[in-house]
C-alpha cells in the first residue's frame, strides 16, 4: 500500500498548532440570520449551516492524523521493519446532512486512502421511534473496538483481533434500541470502493445489553455474528494482523492466500466495565472458514484485553444510540473541560492505557502465525478535537511471515498526532 508524503501535512500541522489558541477564543461563533433564516456556526463539531424549524441541518468537519515513530527486530539479518518512518495515517473530510427529524446522510471521503478512499457512504431512516434503518457503505455490526470511531480509540491501532472484523461494506441495516438493550442486524455486499457484487453476501448481527449503566458506572456486554458466503472465482480469502501499528511495511503473521476458502463465520463476544475514569474493555473473536470440495474447515481466533485510565478528566461515556449506522452501544472520546484546556491556561487532559492482545492463524495446512503483543500508551488531549499519542508494543510472532518461518520479536514506538473537528 503507498503510503502518502508527510512533508505537506507537515507543513499543514504547524500552521494549525498556533492557531488553536485564537480558534477556540472564536467558538460557537455564529453568523446572523440569512435571508431564509439559516445559520452558520463554527465550533468544535467542524461547520454547521441550520435552517429554522429544523428543517435541514449540514455539517462538515474532518480529520487529520499523523504517525510517525520508529521498530527495532532483535533477530538479526532481517528487512526493515518499516518503510517510512512518518506518514499521514488518516485525512479525512465528512458531511453531514439532517433532513427533518427522521432522515440523515453522511459521506466520508479520506485522501490519504488511495485504494479504499470512501467510507461511510450511508442514508438513515428514523422514521420509527428508536429504530433506524440504513442502506449504504458503512461498518457491519460486527466488534465493539471496530465500531469505536478511529477518532476515540485507546491506541493509535485497534488491536491484532481486528484482523478478523469485516469493517465496512456496502448493505442495508436496521437497529432498535430497547432501554438498555441494543439489536442491529444487516446484510452486506462488498465494499463500495472495490465492488459491491465482488465478496460474495454477508448476514451480520450484534446484540447488546447495559445491566449497569449510570453517569458513574456502565458494565456492557455483548454478542455478535457474521457469515460470509464467498465466490469460488474471486480474490482468495487472506487474513494478516501488522502488529498494531500502521507504518509496518509488513504484517507479522499471514495466512497467505486461502484458494479453496467457501465461506467465512465469525462470532464475536465483548465485554467492558467503566467506573469513572477507569475503563476495562476486552473481546474474543473466532472465525471458522469453509472450503470447497468437502476440505477441512480452518478455525483461527484471537483476543484482546486493555484498560485505561483519564487520569485528570472524566470517563468516556458510553453511547447506546447513533445517528446512523450499525455502531451502537460503544463508547465515546475523552471531553476536556474548559478548566483544562490549554488556550484557556490549563494543561491538557492525560489518558494512560494498557493492553494485551492475541491472535491465532494456525490450522491444519495453514501456518500463519501466532502473536501476542503487550502495549503500553499515553494520550494527551491539549485542548479540544487535538489529541497527542504515544504508544510503546513489544510484540512476539512465531513463526513470523516476515522471518521465513522463524521466530520474530519487535519492540515499537509509535506517535500520532491528531486533528479532528
Amino acid at each position: 500500500m503507498r503510503r502518502p508524503r508527510a512533508g505537506p501535512v507537515l507543513a499543514l500541522a504547524a500552521l494549525l498548532w498556533p492557531t488553536l489558541p485564537a480558534r477556540a477564543a472564536a467558538e460557537e461563533a455564529e453568523t446572523p440570520a440569512g435571508p431564509y433564516g439559516e445559520r452558520l456556526k463554527l465550533d468544535a463539531r467542524g461547520i454547521t449551516l441550520t435552517f429554522p424549524d429544523d428543517a435541514a441541518k449540514l455539517r462538515i468537519g474532518g480529520r487529520l492524523q499523523l504517525d510517525f515513530g520508529a521498530a527495532g527486530l532483535r533477530q538479526p539479518g532481517l528487512p526493515e521493519p518499516f518503510s517510512d518512518n512518518i506518514a499521514v495515517r488518516r485525512s479525512w473530510i465528512e458531511s453531514y446532512l439532517t433532513l427533518g427529524k427522521t432522515l440523515e446522510l453522511v459521506f466520508q471521503y479520506d485522501f490519504a486512502e488511495p485504494m479504499r478512499p470512501i467510507n461511510d457512504a450511508a442514508i438513515g431512516w428514523k422514521g420509527i421511534p428508536d429504530t433506524i434503518l440504513t442502506v449504504g457503505n458503512m461498518k457491519e455490526p460486527f466488534s465493539l473496538d471496530q465500531l469505536i470511531s478511529d477518532n476515540n480509540t485507546v491506541f493509535t491501532e485497534r488491536s491484532l483481533a481486528d484482523a478478523f472484523a469485516p469493517a465496512r461494506n456496502f448493505g442495508f441495516a436496521i437497529g432498535r434500541t430497547m432501554g438498555d438493550w441494543t439489536a442491529v442486524v444487516g446484510v452486506f455486499g462488498g465494499n463500495a470502493n472495490t465492488g459491491i457484487r465482488s465478496e460474495g453476501v454477508s448476514a451480520a448481527a450484534r446484540l447488546t445489553a447495559a445491566p449497569i449503566n449510570t453517569d458513574a458506572q456502565v458494565l456492557h456486554l455483548g454478542i455478535a455474528g457474521n457469515y460470509r458466503s464467498l465466490p469460488r472465482d474471486e480474490a482468495p480469502l487472506q487474513l494478516s494482523a501488522r502488529s498494531e501499528a500502521f507504518l509496518f511495511a509488513r504484517p507479522f503473521v499471514n495466512t497467505g492466500e486461502i484458494r479453496d476458502a467457501a465461506s467465512v463465520g465469525r462470532l464475536g463476544l465483548e465485554a467492558a466495565y467503566r467506573h469513572g475514569p477507569v475503563l476495562i474493555q476486552a473481546e474474543y473473536i473466532r472465525t471458522e472458514v469453509e472450503r470447497f470440495d468437502g476440505a477441512r474447515p480452518l478455525s483461527f481466533q484471537g483476543g484482546y484485553i486493555e484498560a485505561s485510565v483519564v487520569l485528570n478528566g472524566e470517563g468516556r461515556r458510553y453511547a447506546l444510540t447513533p445517528e446512523y449506522g450499525t455502531t451502537y452501544a460503544i463508547f465515546s472520546g475523552v471531553r476536556v473541560g474548559d478548566a483544562e484546556r490549554v488556550s484557556n491556561g490549563g494543561f491538557g487532559v492525560f489518558e494512560l492505557a494498557a493492553r494485551f492482545s492475541a491472535i491465532d492463524l494456525d490450522d491444519g495446512p495453514v501456518r500463519g502465525g501466532i502473536e501476542r503483543d503487550v502495549s503500553v500508551g499515553l494520550n494527551w488531549y491539549p485542548d479540544r478535537n487535538v489529541r497527542l499519542m504515544a504508544d510503546y508494543v513489544r510484540s512476539h510472532a512465531a513463526p513470523s511471515a516476515i522471518a521465513g518461518g522463524r521466530s520474530i520479536d519487535a519492540d515499537t514506538f509509535i506517535g500520532r498526532l491528531q486533528f479532528y473537528w
